[in-house]
């Protein structure tokens, strides 16, 4: 019989789409759901939706509310986990939003609040592709980009809860301007949503490609990862300059936080890592091969795709919020 203390909904706040578990305490997936992340300023009606979405799952599981013990959710940018605030989310237009407190009064249990990249990389850490490392960074990359760091197996968070923004690490100076006000982060060059500004541009100068055309037979207002496969399937010559551009770029990233922090492992995570996997993963790696300091990490730092897929950041999540759960 499930009893009340094994159950945690784990959420992970994408700038995209929402995901949620519903686990037990042997890491078993109950049920989940997913829906869209809305585009607005204000955070109250995407706060509604997610607690939609953990009734839906916990229904999904045969569970009440009640059944549930705690709630801890990945949101992105920098966070305060402590007070459980959101200090600046780029992608959502959020500044100093109290996620965690608002999302325990709906939910009526204790909510666990973290970084949704620091999740991702917890749960890479612990159930995925980065398992037994001592040291590893975790690289994901979607509507944005977000970093993660783990040293000596535990989550680093720095000084000020702001470690891992890797996202906004400067790759073009005076490059294209990113959603966090700055120009050429890494986010503004090799983002999902940097490859879907690119491809419309050379689209829009006269270059020929289906991906508009596969955006509309599949009913996408934005560039999905299923759609940038299908448009590599196809050897749209647009999507597969835009890629191999973006692959060095976030090869270069590779090689910075490789000779910065000289972790055993690095995980590359995210739609694109998920669906594409070792075709995405392979040249990143390559191009990171190239700037490595120092050869012999050539063969010792492994750089892999995830295992996890879309549930990484919400495994994360459940992670964090056990090992908080006991120091209450």
């Amino acid at each position: 019989m499930r009893t009340r203390k094994n159950i945690i909904a784990g959420i992970d706040l994408g700038g995209t789409s929402m995901q949620v578990l519903i686990v037990d305490n042997r890491n078993n997936i109950l049920a989940e759901a997913k829906a869209l992340t809305r585009r607005t300023r204000k955070p109250e009606p995407v706060v509604s939706d997610v607690v939609t979405a953990v009734e839906e799952a916990l229904s999904g599981a045969g569970l009440r509310r009640s059944d549930l013990t705690a709630a801890s959710i990945g949101a992105p940018g920098p966070v305060d986990p402590d007070r459980g605030i959101v200090h600046h989310a780029p992608n959502l237009g959020w500044i100093e939003f109290p996620l965690g407190p608002t999302l325990a009064k709906r939910l009526r249990v204790p909510v666990f609040l973290e970084n949704d990249v620091n999740a991702g990389t917890v749960g890479e850490h612990t159930l995925g592709a980065g398992a037994g490392a001592t040291n590893l960074i975790g690289i994901f990359v979607g509507t944005g980009i977000g970093g993660g760091i783990i040293v000596n197996g535990k989550l680093y968070e720095g000084s000020h809860g702001g470690a891992g923004e890797i996202g906004h690490m400067i790759m073009v100076v005076d490059g294209p301007l990113c959603g966090c006000g700055h120009r050429g982060c890494i986010e503004a060059v090799a983002s999902r949503t940097a490859m879907e500004r690119d491809v419309r541009a050379a689209i829009k100068g006269g270059q020929k490609s289906i991906v508009l055309e596969l955006m509309k037979r599949r009913n996408k207002t934005r560039m999905t990862s299923s759609v940038i496969n299908a448009a590599l399937k196809r050897k749209d010559p647009v999507m597969q300059d835009v890629m191999q551009r973006v692959q060095r770029y976030l090869g270069v990233l590779v090689a910075n936080v490789v000779n910065l922090l000289d972790p055993e492992c690095v995980v590359i995570g995210g739609g694109l890592a998920g669906r594409l996997g070792e075709q995405y993963v392979g040249p990143i790696r390559e191009n990171a091969h190239e700037h490595f300091f120092r050869e012999q990490d050539i063969k010792r730092v492994r750089v892999v795709a995830g295992k996890l897929g879309d549930n990484a950041g919400a495994f994360g999540a459940v992670v964090l919020a056990r090992r908080r759960l006991r120091s209450l």
